[in-house]
């Protein structure tokens, strides 16, 4: 289904239930689309792929003395439930 912005802000909570009922909605400016609203796959969260990343770059960004977190405080940040 393919909808012009207006539309899509008039009837957001519709164009919603239609995804989540696992049908894609095409939004378009002009009857271009530009964006597509599409539902979550089980299991994916934002976030999710910051958090599996953990320790990709460690070793390679350098830390001023001034910096405000202990390595164990942010630890628990990334460790903390959303």
């Amino acid at each position: 289904m393919r909808v012009n912005v207006g539309q899509a802000k008039t009837d957001l909570s519709k164009l919603l239930a239609r995804v989540e009922a696992g049908l894609p909605v095409e939004i378009a400016r002009d009857g271009v689309p530009v964006a597509r609203l599409v539902p979550i796959t089980e299991g994916e969260r934002p976030g999710a792929r910051f958090v599996a990343a953990r320790g990709a770059l460690a070793g390679s960004i350098l830390v001023g003395d001034d910096f405000e977190f202990t390595e164990a405080e942010l630890d628990e940040l990334l460790d903390a439930d959303p």
